[in-house]
């Protein structure tokens, strides 16, 4: 420990190894066999921070262990943003800046009381929420790689979020990583992390035994096209082709609706009729709606929208719906008069998407409801939770991920969407260009096999359909809320007990009458 010590001495070997410390739980996200390491990812960084000597120092500690985390999650956008990709790191990882001075202020004393450590367990996860919060914002990059995200293929997990949403999730994951923490370098705290522990055990039971299971009510069929990597020439029109050859495939398998991937036609079908006309065909002769996503410059109005768009026997049914959340930098630039020259360096947007006004539930046949997102929406919990209680009997997110198809991002994305069906109770499509695509049952399971990487095909998926309300569709984030409580009355607590010593020093002495005195005469003589 002597040694570590004097390792860490260096401000620079600190900043390297919070830095590290901070990137290792993100290893609890491509591979599902290491869901567990989220659970001690932590530790090593709780325990760096705790050792800092200043509070100031501890402010670093948490500021380069957030860039590690945001860095090592977002990677793969190095080959496209360049230089930006550290620059976002270091800025989004300023966010975990406080949550470093609130690790310190908890447990540096070399023997904290219970009550500080019990405090510890439940301020420290509320910490780590508002970061998650914050930047969830999808002017920040929106809620890719939150921490309960690396839970989606686990069973108890997955029933916690249609209790509290994903949110529930990192609060019990930092929670027990603090419980672990204290219990490896706190001898005199033990007894106070098993209990914390084992209150987190008894919570999880609990949700698991109050939160209603979803009870299937019927089942439908959709199929996924998927016409994997395209390259060369006229791009649009061969992926175009490629789509129909496989939409073709799918005549007299009965499916109930069709869904093609983000992007999957690249023109406007009012300046393009013979699109028009040919997925009109195409739907005649599967005896199914299409739900086809737009990515070009629209005829009715100004700019590029990216569209999900529903043709049925007759044409495009007039059921539309325009994207809202734009991926920063790969669809939109923030501040284009500052950062336009983004451009130059990366695969930036050269041009401004346009965003849509309002999320749309569509008829899409045969008595089903779908409600359909556009890629990186499917990162937003109430996006889903808006189209559940909306009344969607599916959710559907068409994604393309067709840049980055040599990363871990195509598998990360589709896990997204066993967490959206978990929370909202209503199965959850995930259908792509190039993969992964995914289908997952309302209680987060996964149905049938994944289209991967490269991939090009189609497939038929019996799909379960629920009903019944989940409670995080019917309370929503009541989790964020609790801890923004919770950190406030904490913030409260420490502004009462700062000024209450102050407030007694400058109170004025009360005001009193001087006692009087009285001399005593002397004796008289003979007295």
């Amino acid at each position: 420990m002597k040694t570590i010590s004097r390792w860490l001495a260096s401000p620079w070997r600190r900043s390297l190894a919070a830095t590290a410390a901070g990137a290792l739980p993100v290893l609890a996200f491509p591979q599902p066999s290491l869901w567990w390491f989220a659970y001690v990812a932590l530790v090593p960084w709780i325990a760096l921070i705790r050792t800092a000597p200043t509070a100031k120092r501890a402010l670093y500690d948490g500021w380069w262990g957030g860039f590690g985390f945001m860095l090592a999650m977002h990677h793969w956008l190095l080959p496209n943003l360049h230089v930006f990709t550290f620059v976002i790191a270091a800025l989004l990882g300023a966010l975990w800046a406080p949550w470093g001075w609130l690790v310190r202020r908890f447990l540096a004393a070399s023997r904290p009381s219970p009550g500080r450590v019990a405090a510890a367990l439940i301020v420290l996860p509320s910490g780590w929420l508002m970061v998650e919060m914050v930047r969830s914002w999808q002017g920040l990059g929106g809620p890719w790689g939150v921490l309960g995200s690396s839970q989606w293929q686990v069973e108890p997990a997955l029933r916690l979020a249609s209790v509290g949403g994903v949110w529930l999730i990192s609060f019990l994951i930092v929670a027990v990583n603090v419980a672990v923490a204290v219990l490896v370098t706190v001898r005199t705290a033990r007894i106070t992390a098993v209990a914390g522990l084992t209150a987190t055990a008894v919570a999880t039971s609990a949700a698991w035994v109050w939160s209603p299971r979803p009870d299937v009510e019927d089942r439908v069929r959709i199929a996924v096209v998927q016409p994997g990597v395209i390259k060369g020439a006229d791009t649009a029109d061969r992926r175009f082709d490629r789509e129909v050859q496989l939409t073709r495939e799918l005549a007299g398998q009965g499916a109930d609706l069709i869904v093609w991937g983000e992007s999957s036609v690249g023109f406007d079908l009012d300046d393009r009729p013979d699109f028009a006309r040919r997925l009109a065909a195409l739907s005649r002769e599967t005896g199914t709606n299409i739900l086809v996503n737009v990515d070009a410059r629209r005829s009715d109005k100004p700019g590029i929208y990216k569209s999900s768009i529903l043709v049925g026997p007759d044409g495009p049914t007039g059921a539309r719906y325009d994207k809202m959340r734009l991926v920063p930098f790969g669809e939109y630039i923030p501040m284009r008069s500052m950062l336009g020259w983004a451009t130059s360096v990366g695969r930036a947007a050269d041009e401004d998407r346009r965003r849509g006004t309002q999320q749309v539930v569509m008829d899409a046949g045969h008595g089903l409801r779908i409600g359909p997102m556009v890629c990186f929406e499917s990162a937003f919990p109430d996006m889903s939770r808006t189209l559940a209680d909306d009344g969607a009997e599916v959710l559907i997110a068409q994604s393309a991920t067709s840049t980055f198809q040599q990363s871990w991002a195509p598998e990360q994305h589709a896990s997204l969407a066993a967490l959206r069906a978990a929370e909202t109770g209503r199965p959850m499509v995930h259908a792509t260009l190039t993969g992964v695509s995914a289908v997952y049952g309302p209680s987060g399971q996964h149905i049938g096999p994944w289209l991967g990487t490269s991939e090009s095909g189609s497939a038929v998926y019996e799909v379960p359909l629920s009903g019944g309300v989940t409670p995080f569709v019917r309370f929503g984030d009541w989790v964020a809320l609790a801890a923004l409580l919770i950190v406030a009355a904490w913030c409260a607590g420490e502004g009462i007990r700062i000024l209450r010593p102050r407030l007694r020093r400058s109170a004025p002495e009360p005001h009193a009458r001087p006692a009087r005195t009285t001399r005593e005469s002397p004796a008289r003589p003979g007295r």
